[in-house]
């Protein structure tokens, strides 16, 4: 029993220290945000790194998802005989939830575990380290522009995701399942809230982009510095990113969508 408590305080230690690291480097990351601004191509090379080399696996799986829903929609409301209203159905899932959260998580898996691994290779390779002796600060050099690349893809990545999505359920919904074109397009503009669900969901997508790109670079930037140690901290990036964004996306919910 003893051993039991032991290591449950071991490992709530280990977990708050690690948390204080954290706090501490994404304070050092705020300020160095200033820096970047200076110099504008560090921030324009990441952004195509972060952001366009994400492009093809978002819109992709956002029209897929899109359609899938359009399928699923229509064999659902056509109980109802409410098959007009599939483009609402559609939109709303979309900006409501699956446009942030499932772009979130494709993030994550690429850009996300991507970050990692280069900055701990960079770590590895004592980079960071070298930079330092030339006193040149790596956590405004290589860090912030990171960070802010990350933190202003995700919104524009869940907007194109969600925007790809509905035409997908057009498509499917107009092309293949008989839907007018019009009802689609008419029911979505009436019935969608542009305060309700469309800034809250673009809210959502600004959060989750901020919170990853954090977990990403933190557990890049304190991994062991071995082969081994970057892979583990890849792999802790995706998973502690997957759990913070569906523990936020709840919480989110629960705020903003509680009272209605």
């Amino acid at each position: 029993m003893m051993d039991f408590f032991r290591y449950l305080g071991a490992g709530t230690r280990k977990s708050f220290t690690k948390l204080g690291r954290a706090s501490y480097f994404l304070i050092s990351i705020l300020t160095g945000i200033g820096s970047v601004l200076v110099r504008p191509r560090l921030l324009l090379k990441q952004l195509h790194s972060v952001g366009v080399l994400s492009f093809l696996i978002i819109t992709i799986s956002g029209l897929f998802v899109g359609m899938v829903l359009g399928l699923q929609g229509f064999y659902i409301l056509s109980r109802f005989g409410a098959e007009e209203t599939l483009g609402v159905m559609v939109a709303a899932s979309l900006v409501r939830e699956l446009g942030p959260v499932v772009s979130a998580l494709l993030f994550a898996g690429r850009a996300g575990s991507a970050l990692t691994a280069e900055i701990g290779l960079m770590k590895a390779t004592e980079q960071l380290s070298g930079m330092e002796m030339m006193a040149i600060d790596p956590i405004k050099r290589i860090v912030s522009p990171r960070f802010l690349a990350g933190f202003l893809s995700m919104p524009l990545l869940a907007a194109l995701f969600s925007a790809v999505g509905i035409i997908g359920g057009q498509i499917v919904g107009s092309g293949l399942l008989g839907v007018d074109d019009g009802a689609y397009w008419s029911q979505m503009r009436a019935n969608l809230d542009f305060q309700g669900d469309i800034i809250n969901g673009i809210i959502k997508s600004v959060v989750f982009g901020f919170v990853t790109s954090w977990i990403a670079l933190f557990e890049g930037y304190d991994a062991i510095p071995t082969a081994e140690g970057v892979s583990r901290a890849t792999t802790r990036t995706v998973v502690n990113s997957a759990f913070s964004i569906l523990g936020l996306d709840f919480i989110l919910t629960a705020l903003m969508f509680g009272d209605n």
